[in-house]
């Protein structure tokens, strides 16, 4: 095993806030941060803004929308080549490492070359930013599952109707046409739907539609990501859903 080592640190949603200790303590500990874009860059400034000062040296390998700053094999690379060099090394990752953040990846790659590697879990953005609009995935007498998809995935084999909530992540630049898919099933064009603008950040808006509507929404209000779309009648309890898509079955199941 190399004298360095790798820790996987998910970085929730972007508030400092919502960072755990442990992930806290690893960053305090490390030597070197490879840091994404979403969700670590806030952290790490959130951080800063209330004192907290790293010795750490931060490598940016953040990607944009469209565009990989840096590859994921050259990002695999890095956090080896780092970690032979006998450097304590956090890959801090916005959200969760496993939710659709390739951890699951640079896991493997770490112990296939014999350096040591952790993993610290976060708050995944599928879960965190629907809770900041009033949104609970589940709730009793309204949804009893949920189903969290990136934009970018075929959904048209995805069933279930209005009590099977729907998560999309990366998906507003595919908005349109995944609305058109879902309400083509069993939840129609009347399900309530609810996208979140930056979680967290300080330009957090939420925008409540329905699957019929949503995109001429998101398209009027100029939305843009990073957003979580939510699918489904849990969109109705949030405290931002007007009166109108509120059927009566859900004010009394939010009632109970």
């Amino acid at each position: 095993m190399s004298a360095g080592t790798v820790t996987l640190v998910g970085a929730g949603p972007g508030d400092a806030g919502l960072l755990t200790i442990r992930g806290l303590r690893a960053l305090e500990a490390a030597d070197v941060i490879v840091a994404d874009r979403l969700g670590a860059r806030g952290v790490l400034d959130g951080l800063a803004a209330e004192g907290v000062e790293l010795r750490a040296e931060v490598v940016d390998v953040g990607k944009l929308p469209g565009h990989h700053a840096v590859p994921q094999d050259a990002i695999n690379a890095l956090l080896v080549a780092l970690a032979r060099d006998g450097k304590r090394v956090v890959r801090l990752k916005g959200g969760d490492p496993f939710i659709f953040g390739r951890g699951g990846e640079e896991l493997a790659f770490c112990r296939e070359a014999g350096v040591a590697v952790e993993v610290v879990p976060g708050i995944t953005s599928a879960i965190s930013v629907p809770a900041i609009a009033g949104i609970p995935l589940t709730h009793r007498g309204l949804a009893t599952t949920f189903t969290v998809v990136t934009g970018h995935e075929q959904i048209q084999s995805l069933g279930g109707g209005r009590d099977h909530t729907v998560v999309l992540l990366m998906g507003i630049g595919t908005l349109a046409n995944s609305a058109i898919t879902l309400a083509r099933g069993e939840r129609g064009g009347e399900c309530p739907v609810a996208i979140v603008e930056d979680g967290y950040g300080e330009h957090q808006r939420v925008t409540i539609g329905t699957l019929d509507s949503i995109a001429l929404q998101a398209a009027r209000r100029g939305i843009r990501s990073p957003a979580v779309v939510v699918v489904g009648d849990v969109v109705t309890l949030s405290p931002y859903a007007p009166e109108a898509l509120s059927p009566s079955t859900t004010r009394k199941a939010s009632q109970q």
